[in-house]
């Protein structure tokens, strides 16, 4: 077997030129054209492609269009080949793969020992409560934060606490890779309310565990140090356990500087672990594999109480994806950051230009983008109305929790001409707007071959 056995296109990239709103081609090299969400829906079968009505763009749930990088490709397909598709025993090539990536992208030293197994993030988060906090008691988050932390606390015993971000104090400052709101387009910034979680941390009853997003999703917010040394610090204080989802880590965009929380936890004395995947990075969510870091000794020692089906139940083809992704995969995901950067820059342009009382979060990692629609004029349930009129579906902000009401969440890992096509079925259903677009910049244009 060679590299065109598992090549997706005899189109090459080529990975020293990065790509951008005019390349032709994804991170694997298949052309754009190939990307078209009426030929995608004939290929696939994941959710993306099934949950909704064939005339609908689907841009909600974080799967990448992109095609699955070469290298990962081979490493699968050798290990069907050598019919290896037996029960996982311990993260066996998944652990060097991943401690080296990590020392390499972060300067994070993981000890291969304390590197656990989970099916992926969600169920690593629930199995990382369950020993870690087996009573319960009251979990504290920030929202508006991912949905899915709502549904898998619904498996542990807490009552939920929800902590809204705040406002960036800091916006507008040099600090590095820190996203400012200098155009009119931009949505504030926002951070960790450290003075909120101290409150929650010190009441009474007090808090028990904390779920940090980091970076955070949906806001593609990469956390500075200092605030996540200050949450490490009063994690410490007011002995609250810490599970850290950083999923969206290697997707940190050039600029800006992804801060493991483990690290700044074991030098406060915190207990915390932290769980990360190949499967946001390089599209690998339904391999079924992640890990789980343990901060220190301490933490290493609680997970090593974890059921052994948590680690029996992750794919082994998984677990070889993820190696070869950590190993391998680097460049094709430096590629795919460069183009989802480019899709970011494009669709910033767009909303400027023809989505008049749209905002947006500027991300520092991640594809997904934040968009406030609270004055497009859409009504109360922006969402629904983009989804039923326009035909594209978002993820509705009032599902990610206290402060989402009025926005949505939209997913740019796809072809550039899938961008222009949402915003121009999204434009085409705005009412008129004061002092705002012009008749030709609302004219609606539903033909993704046509849409440049």
């Amino acid at each position: 077997m060679n590299d065109a056995d598992c090549a997706p296109s005899p189109t090459a990239v080529d990975p020293s030129v990065p790509p951008s709103t005019e390349a032709t081609a994804d991170p694997a090299g298949v052309p754009f054209a190939a990307l078209d969400p009426r030929l995608l829906r004939e290929q696939r079968t994941s959710l993306k492609w099934t949950r909704f009505a064939p005339d609908v763009l689907p841009l909600f749930v974080a799967e990448m269009d992109f095609a699955i990088a070469p290298e990962i490709q081979r490493a699968m397909i050798e290990r069907v080949q050598a019919s290896d598709l037996g029960y996982v025993d311990g993260a066996g090539a998944l652990a060097p793969a991943f401690t080296a990536f990590a020392l390499d992208r972060w300067g994070w030293h993981i000890p291969d020992e304390h590197v656990h197994l989970a099916t992926d993030v969600a169920t690593a988060v629930v199995e990382a409560l369950r020993v870690g906090r087996p009573a319960g008691g009251r979990l504290a988050i920030s929202t508006p934060t991912y949905p899915g932390f709502f549904e898998m606390l619904e498996e542990v015993p807490f009552e939920v606490v929800e902590v809204p971000l705040t406002g960036d104090a800091g916006a507008g400052t040099d600090a590095p890779g820190r996203a400012t709101s200098g155009s009119a387009v931009l949505a504030p910034p926002v951070r960790l309310d450290l003075a909120a979680i101290e409150r929650a941390f010190a009441s009474d009853p007090g808090i028990d565990a904390f779920i940090l997003c980091n970076p955070h999703n949906p806001h593609g917010l990469v956390h500075t140090q200092a605030d996540l040394a200050e949450l490490a610090r009063l994690a410490a204080a007011h002995d609250v356990f810490v599970v850290s989802d950083e999923i969206h880590a290697p997707l940190t965009f050039p600029g800006a500087r992804f801060t493991p929380f483990a690290p700044l936890a074991a030098e406060a004395g915190a207990l915390s672990v932290s769980t990360l995947s190949a499967s946001k990075g390089w599209n690998l969510a339904g391999a079924k594999c992640a890990v789980l870091v343990a901060a220190d000794a301490s933490a290493n020692e609680l997970l090593r109480r974890l059921p052994p089906e948590t680690v029996t139940r992750v794919s082994i083809l998984g677990l070889h994806a993820n190696a070869a992704a950590f190993t391998a995969g680097r460049e094709w995901l430096d590629r795919a950051i460069a183009q989802v950067q480019a899709n970011v820059a494009l669709l910033t342009d767009l909303v400027s230009r023809r989505l008049p009382g749209v905002r947006l979060v500027a991300p520092e990692a991640g594809y997904l983008v934040w968009l406030d629609l609270r004055g497009a004029g859409l009504g109360s349930n922006p969402y629904s109305r983009i989804l039923h009129d326009a035909r594209v579906a978002l993820n509705d902000g009032a599902a990610f929790g206290a402060g989402g009401a009025g926005y949505a969440r939209i997913n740019v890992a796809c072809a550039p001409q899938t961008i222009h096509a949402a915003v121009d079925r999204i434009a085409s259903i705005l009412p008129p707007f004061d002092g705002g677009a012009s008749p030709e910049s609302r004219s609606p244009n539903l033909d993704l071959e046509e849409s440049r």
